[in-house]
């Protein structure tokens, strides 16, 4: 059945037998409808000035310490001189300082001199010179010579401290172990320096010699020769300080402390077997 309203232009169509529906509504031009414009956006870009809503400006600062200008750059003026105590190849670190030795603590004054009095006591019978005379605590041989693997052994850094403790301030060798070399200059005991020859070959124990550090060579004026050390580089300045510990608070890496567990006697020289 179609209805017709005069109102109304569409008209309905029902199928009863589909059960659907069929709507018709007014047929619509393009013209006819209507898009909404908009406004070109324009995006302005941020200055550098901008903050956002609610935060804060933060100014960090660097930690105020020392710059590593404040501290020795380099050692050329550093020098030693002395009697030198003469050993050969593979002088190992049970022999340097034995492992009934290791128990003294070198953060304990009284242990780290006690300590220093057993320095090369492990070596064999054949050494008829001492580096410690008996019943000393000190030696009176300021520089180590010695030959190829220097050190070698296990890694304990109660070695270099043992040799500091005593007096030494330099050991001479061909060549070293490099675990030894390590805690030598983290420990800042001793300067570990090679030599491009066999100096433990030609040098006698008692010798007097100087070590100049600037020019990179050691004088016997026992034989009157002398000797072209390799440079010790970057090294010397962090055994200067005292060691790498010291080094660091000083170069502002660390901050410094009040002398404590690590900043006592042991300071920043020791303590280094995680190194």
């Amino acid at each position: 059945m179609a209805v017709s309203l005069s109102h109304v232009s569409y008209s309905s169509t029902f199928t009863s037998s589909a059960s659907k529906t069929r709507v018709s509504g007014p047929s619509l031009s393009p013209h006819s409808i209507k898009v909404p414009t908009f406004s070109s956006l324009t995006v302005k870009p941020l200055n550098s000035s901008f903050t956002p809503h609610g935060a804060h400006a933060i100014t960090i600062a660097p930690h105020a310490t020392s710059t590593p200008s404040s501290i020795p750059s380099d050692t050329s003026t550093t020098t030693f001189h002395g009697l030198c105590y003469v050993v050969g190849d593979n002088i190992d670190t049970d022999q340097i300082i034995p492992a009934e030795y290791l128990t003294l603590v070198p953060s304990n004054p009284d242990e780290y001199e006690k300590l220093g009095s057993y320095a090369l006591i492990g070596l064999p019978s054949s050494y008829a010179t001492r580096f410690i005379e008996p019943n000393e605590t000190k030696t009176k041989y300021s520089i180590v010579i010695g030959g190829a693997n220097f050190g070698c052994g296990s890694s304990r850094e109660h070695a270099p401290v043992a040799l500091g403790a005593a007096g030494a301030k330099a050991v001479v060798a061909e060549s070293y172990a490099r675990i030894f070399f390590r805690n030598s200059v983290a420990t800042g005991e001793v300067y570990p320096l090679e030599s491009e020859v066999r100096i433990c070959e030609e040098c006698r124990t008692g010798d007097v010699v100087t070590i100049e550090l600037g020019e990179s060579r050691l004088i016997n004026h026992t034989t009157g020769k002398e000797y072209k050390l390799k440079p010790i580089g970057d090294a010397g300045p962090v055994i200067e300080a005292g060691g790498i510990f010291a080094y660091a608070r000083k170069t502002g890496m660390i901050p410094s402390q009040s002398k404590g567990v690590i900043g006592g006697a042991l300071g920043s020289r020791k303590c280094l077997s995680s190194l």
